[in-house]
């Protein structure tokens, strides 16, 4: 229950925006040349399953299969995330998060991977599945450029075991591309980024989604060592004088128009 009401409590402050019908939404700042350069892009994959087979087969391909087959294309640092489901959303999924250099480098990574022999080997029952039984029941697919101010996925340092890990991915969507532009804005030269690393929420990645299912919208994953650290850790933030003073500027009124969070925890084989 407690943690129903935090949730609850955590959504409102994220959509700190039933005020001014009017306000300033424009960024104070433009990334420079160089800063666009380095920012990753990511994309994001969500698996969706009806049955233990289906997460069987999967698993097995992203461990034995896709892994192997990624690393050798040079990207590193892959994530791979089981969603803790709960009374409202009973569906298994799993989620796999890939880095990239360029679009180039995602746009070619398919076709690098029927190329390599061992991964269509390892991988066989999955890619050569039958149309009657197939390893998911369907895959969403996410496109997302780093934020400015987190250019680059970094692996969160944490000790405790990786099933009471708390990965928190959070999507932010906006009433239209200008509101969102600002709750990005937000982020960046609002200090949103700084004060979530002061506080040690270990961020993997803040993202601009350039291609999703529900848009204009922004997502970021957090991580905890445990449930009990991550309500404290968001207690921590709502308190703070930092979100306080931020979340009460005119300027970032209404940039937030709907709020999804969902908790996750690493497979065993994931690099995170």
């Amino acid at each position: 229950m407690k943690t129903i009401k935090l949730l609850l409590l955590l959504t409102t402050v994220a959509l700190t925006s039933c005020g001014n019908p009017n306000p300033e939404t424009e960024a104070t700042t433009e990334p420079s040349e160089t800063a666009q350069e380095e920012r990753e892009f990511y994309q994001l994959k969500i698996y969706s399953f009806s049955s233990e087979e289906q997460i069987m087969t999967t698993d097995n391909y992203l461990k034995n299969a896709f892994m192997p087959a990624v690393k050798k294309q040079g990207i590193d640092k892959v994530g791979v995330f089981k969603f803790r489901t709960n009374e409202t959303d009973t569906v298994q999924k799993t989620y796999v998060l890939l880095p990239f250099e360029s679009l180039e480098q995602f746009k070619a990574l398919d076709q690098k991977l029927m190329e390599d022999e061992e991964y269509v080997t390892a991988g066989n029952a999955y890619i050569n599945a039958n149309y009657d039984n197939p390893p998911y029941d369907h895959i969403e697919s996410i496109v997302l450029q780093a934020f400015t101010d987190m250019p680059m996925m970094k692996v969160p340092n944490l000790d405790s075991p990786r099933s009471e890990r708390i990965y928190e991915l959070r999507s932010y969507e906006s009433p239209t591309e200008k509101y969102y532009r600002n709750k990005v804005d937000m982020f960046n030269a609002g200090g949103e980024v700084k004060l979530f690393d002061q506080l040690e929420f270990n961020a993997v990645f803040y993202g601009e989604v350039l291609s999703g299912p529900k848009m204009p919208n922004l997502m970021y994953m957090t991580t905890h060592a445990d449930m009990a650290t991550r309500e404290k850790n968001w207690e921590a933030f709502v308190d703070s004088p930092e979100w306080k003073e931020l979340s009460a500027l005119p300027k970032y009124e209404n940039n937030v128009s709907h709020a999804d969070i969902w908790f996750l925890y690493p497979t065993e084989y994931s690099d995170y």
